[in-house]
């Protein structure tokens, strides 16, 4: 079977796939959580009140004199109600409103993010993500420096770079969409599923990448081409196994772990499935074309 073959196909799905969500990021961007633009986090529970309503609420808190970013009904039957940054005080003084018409309202947590610590966890993330790319670039050109023919060691890290870029991208537009039309937020917890999607992500392309470098010990006879796509064959069972478990797991939690990591989970599912389809159809693909241009180009 000669998946190679088909590269072309597989860069136009991912750029149909990326493009869409590329270009909600760049004109409309994600939606921020209170952990990058400070506020308030007010969690409540009414019960037994059929007459609640995220408006009717939100009305209650304004008359009290206080600006509403927006309020979020949970499958819990809870309500989370996000602010301007309040003091202790302030909560107080909106929870006894809220009492007054919802006498069975209960609050379940309150916290406060200061708008610097928001800028400071913003840069930090994009230090994070930053620091993880080159590390990994410098990584894998050092362990792939003994097979530098008839590509680069440094190749090898470009190549996995790209398929990384390509996970997180698909997650970033994905939630841009999702922030566009639902109000999806954002916040420290996405942050981390974006760490390990690109740890996952590398992770599956060393895999291969790691089994080319074995076939080019063995078989340095054959045409590089070849040797890639048996590497391919080789190692896609082991990818796609892992893969599955994986999404599974994750499945699961989406179905069973709560409202307070739904869309964390969510993004590492994204991320998952993107980083599969990366490693095999991207990565490994992205090494024989740029091998191929190299070639055309020295003749």
């Amino acid at each position: 079977m000669n998946i190679l073959k088909y590269k072309k196909i597989y860069y136009l799905v991912s750029v149909v796939l990326i493009v869409p969500g590329l270009l909600s990021l760049l004109f409309f961007g994600l939606k921020p959580a209170i952990d990058f633009t400070g506020g308030s986090e007010i969690e409540i529970q009414i019960k037994d009140q059929k007459n609640n309503s995220s408006q009717k609420i939100e009305d209650l808190i304004v008359k009290q004199g206080y600006a509403v970013q927006n309020i979020v009904e949970t499958t819990d039957g809870t309500f989370i109600i996000r602010t301007q940054p309040l003091s202790e005080k302030d909560s107080q003084k909106i929870f006894s409103s809220l009492k007054k018409s919802y006498p069975s309202v209960t609050q379940k947590s309150f916290e406060t993010v200061g708008a610097t610590i928001g800028r400071e966890t913003e840069l930090n993330a994009l230090k994070a993500v930053g620091i993880a790319s080159v590390a990994i670039l410098a990584y894998i050109a050092f362990i792939f420096r003994k097979v530098s023919k008839p590509v680069s060691s440094w190749k090898y890290g470009v190549c996995a770079i790209i398929a990384l870029l390509h996970d997180v991208l698909l997650v970033l537009g994905v939630f841009s969409l999702l922030g566009l039309f639902f109000h999806v937020e954002v916040d420290s917890l996405f942050i981390t599923a974006l760490l390990t999607v690109m740890g996952f992500s590398v992770h599956d392309t060393i895999v291969v990448f790691d089994r080319i470098r074995e076939n080019l010990s063995k078989h340095g006879d054959l045409p590089f081409e070849k040797i890639v796509n048996n590497s391919i064959l080789e190692t896609i069972n082991r990818s796609l196994n892992t893969s599955v478990t994986v999404v599974l797991v994750l499945f699961m939690l989406l179905l069973f772990g709560g409202e307070s990591i739904r869309w964390f989970v969510v993004a590492l599912l994204i991320g998952v499935i993107s980083g599969t389809y990366s490693s095999i159809f991207n990565a490994s693909p992205l090494l024989v074309s740029w091998y191929e241009f190299d070639k055309k180009r020295n003749k």
